[in-house]
């Protein structure tokens, strides 16, 4: 999943500044390097790198252990699969998400993991082991979770939406933000079609599916990804999809948000550390991935992302606020009426891609 983090406010940097400090190792820089590298290919903006005086937790990591990290970037699961199948590029450590962790195993594009060399394993919850895209514990570790949610402006939406039907309210006709993601558009629209996005679902749902959006086309402001900040910070929309903790995000910028977890459920996404078959340095792989389950780091990266930490201990160490948060945290109960998406296939994605290409064309 894309997520574009916002900062968090500066005052929960200032009082997270100190903390930080304090766990700096203090090894020299000359050094770094010393025992190998590591190449790490992850979502962009997705780390704690000291922003609002919280942890660079890569900086940590080198003077921890003296590996250098190369450090890379990518927009969408996608655009990771085509580095990894079709470049020469070389990556140790990839975080895609569990349809396409599913993809990437049915083509042999993983190699499993040495959990010996992950010790901070075991502070994973339960829930977020045995993934259904890595049901034997081989090849994930999983890093953050969230779930889609809506985000709605109080000045313009006159009561609280119950679901994902408000997408569709006439009465809010050209203030819809839609997500321009065409898996999530089609999951919304086959929610309120009743059909279960979690299944593996046939052309002919897709095609029932296009068409709700069709009939949602005309009530559309824009198709939104990283824009829905600007639109709904600045009051410029009333109501859009997007995931919960980017919501969370929003809602510091501007009072007059509010959210919706939709009452049916909704889609559970995760990300999860894996290895990729090419890595030529997978011990120092499986170093930064303990690492990064550290307690006191992933904790860290919570406090930033605001998205799900799955890492129990981690939880512990975070701010009430966040720790107390439907959105960062929704509720066991809610959580099992939600959905997650498995592989498809690739002929199914690519004719939702191309239904969802032509609806956006029209």
């Amino acid at each position: 999943m894309k997520r574009t983090k916002k900062a968090l406010c500066v005052l929960l940097g200032a009082v997270m500044c100190c903390s930080s400090a304090a766990l700096l190792t203090g090894c020299g820089g000359d050094e770094i390097g010393k025992n190998g590298e590591v190449n790490i290919y992850n979502w962009g903006d997705y780390i704690a790198e000291g922003q609002y005086g919280l942890m660079n937790v890569i900086d940590e990591f080198e003077k921890e252990t003296l590996i250098k990290v190369n450090y890379t970037t990518y927009d969408t699961n996608e655009e990771m699969y085509n580095k990894l199948k079709n470049s020469n590029d070389n990556y140790d450590v990839v975080v895609p998400s569990e349809y396409m962790i599913s993809k990437l195993l049915r083509e042999k594009l993983l190699q499993k993991i040495n959990y010996d060399n992950v010790p901070n394993y075991k502070y994973i919850n339960k829930r977020f082991k045995n993934l259904p895209c890595d049901p034997d514990n081989q090849y994930t570790v999983c890093c953050t979770w969230g779930v889609t949610a809506l985000v709605y402006d109080k000045t313009k939406v006159k009561s609280k939406p119950a679901d994902w039907n408000a997408l569709w309210d006439k009465n809010l006709s050209g203030n819809i933000l839609m997500i321009n993601n065409s898996r999530d558009a089609m999951a919304i629209a086959m929610q309120t079609l009743g059909i279960n996005p979690a299944e593996k679902f046939t052309k002919a749902d897709v095609d029932k599916a296009t068409k709700k959006l069709k009939e949602q086309k005309p009530l559309i402001k824009k198709y939104v990804m990283d824009q829905v900040f600007t639109e709904m910070e600045g009051g410029q929309a009333a109501i859009a999809p997007y995931y919960a903790g980017d919501i969370a995000a929003m809602m510091e910028e501007n009072d007059d948000l509010d959210y919706v977890l939709p009452k049916n459920g909704s889609n559970l996404f995760f990300d999860a550390f894996c290895i990729p078959a090419s890595s030529k340095n997978k011990e120092n792989a499986e170093k930064f991935i303990n690492f990064m389950e550290k307690p006191e780091i992933a904790a860290e990266n919570c406090k930033y992302l605001r998205y799900g930490c799955p890492n129990d201990e981690a939880v512990k160490l975070l701010p009430e606020d966040i720790k107390n948060s439907e959105l960062t945290f929704p509720s066991d109960e809610y959580l099992n009426k939600c959905y997650i998406f498995s592989d498809v296939g690739d002929d199914i994605y690519a004719y939702m891609q191309e239904q969802f290409v032509n609806i956006q064309a029209e």
